[in-house]
């Protein structure tokens, strides 16, 4: 597939030659041509020199003809013109946005452009590192509203189908992490020794959640 990027800052040149060794066509758009130098020698996309959300630039980095849009540069509001331009005016579905504002990143999350809220992913990273297991989310959407999040677990939920954990928590098991691999499991996959469970919930009820599988599943029919 041909995916135009604009923005060659460390995010955008990393990007391009990931795409690229993974066999894609990738043309990348930057108002500053010392920017390319970041590119290694033999790359073989396309350097497009302008706005990211100028047509002519856009139609000269292949955009017709691109199957997706990425948006990384350091400007927040280029980035959303741009993916929109991409999306409305030539009729790319998948773009994304590089936001490092959260708040914005929530409004446009609501127009239909998904975000990558770069400020706010931080944070959720170093508090990951700072704060015990499980008491920050590995991922959160825009509004805050759903997370994914790493929980720990009484070893008395051992054995327990994916479905009774479940229904005790109130949460959905996105998948265990079981001897480095990633399992989703069916309704009767148990919780074995060594899992690492990873769950999806709304924000507000992590807390409920973490209470509950601190304690025993008797603990929970009891209440």
């Amino acid at each position: 597939m041909h995916i135009v990027i604009m923005g060659c800052g460390r995010v955008g040149s990393t990007l391009a030659h990931i795409l690229e060794d993974n066999g894609h066509s990738v043309a990348i758009i930057d108002r500053d041509p010392q920017a390319f130098r970041r590119l290694r020698a033999g790359f073989r996309g396309r350097r497009v020199t302008g706005i990211g959300f100028d047509r002519d630039v856009l139609e000269e980095a292949g955009i017709e003809s691109a199957q997706a849009y990425v948006a990384v540069s350091s400007g927040d509001n280029s980035n959303i013109i741009s993916a929109r331009v991409a999306r409305e005016t030539f009729g790319v579905d998948n773009v994304v946005a590089r936001i490092y504002d959260p708040r914005r990143a929530e409004v446009y999350q609501r127009l239909g452009i998904p975000t990558v809220a770069t400020v706010r992913w931080t944070a959720d990273q170093i508090l990951r590192r700072v704060l015990p297991e499980g008491a920050e989310p590995l991922w959160r959407d825009p509004t805050g509203t759903v997370v994914l999040a790493e929980v720990t677990y009484n070893p008395a939920w051992i054995g327990t189908r994916a479905a009774d954990l479940e229904n005790a928590m109130g949460g959905r098991v996105a998948f265990f992490n079981r001897m480095g691999e990633a399992v989703v499991p069916a309704e009767d996959t148990m919780l074995q020794e060594g899992d690492v469970l990873h769950v999806v919930a709304v924000g507000n009820h992590m807390d409920h959640i973490n209470k509950v599988l601190s304690g025993t599943p008797a603990e929970t029919e009891e209440n």
